[in-house]
């Protein structure tokens, strides 16, 4: 069972998280209109980076329970969004744009995998080294 200290930490993070995914997504939109939603991918692969740093780091930290929900779930659960990248996929689908859908779908797919890969090995060889 969560405590009610863990809800509020994941609850607190998903907001931040989510005004912080609206604020960049419109600021990449803006910086890079394309028919690719550029916006989406970006809060997603910085996402998948910053999740596979915090994993890493949390193997070698002893943070309280609530604090490593507040970053994973809360913020970065909220930042991150598998439900638009479908959508917006389907609808570049819809639209007759399947190379762009299928851009798209690669590079979040693969994007997000390589990104949180890259986060995670980085900060392990970090700690591994010391």
């Amino acid at each position: 069972m969560m405590s009610w200290q863990t809800i509020l930490a994941i609850g607190s993070g998903g907001f931040i998280g989510a005004v912080l995914r609206a604020y960049l997504n419109g600021l990449i939109s803006h910086k890079l209109p394309h028919e690719l939603p550029f916006g989406t991918l970006g809060v997603n692969l910085l996402g998948s980076f910053i999740m596979g740093v915090l994993v890493a780091y949390f193997m070698y930290s002893s943070l309280p329970v609530q604090l490593k929900s507040f970053l994973s779930t809360g913020i970065l659960g909220a930042l991150t969004t598998y439900s638009t990248f479908a959508i917006e996929s389907f609808l570049l689908f819809e639209g007759g744009s399947i190379t762009l859908a299928l851009t798209n779908m690669m590079l979040n797919v693969f994007g997000t995998v390589i990104m949180a890969g890259s986060g995670y090995y980085l900060v392990n060889s970090f700690f591994k080294s010391q």
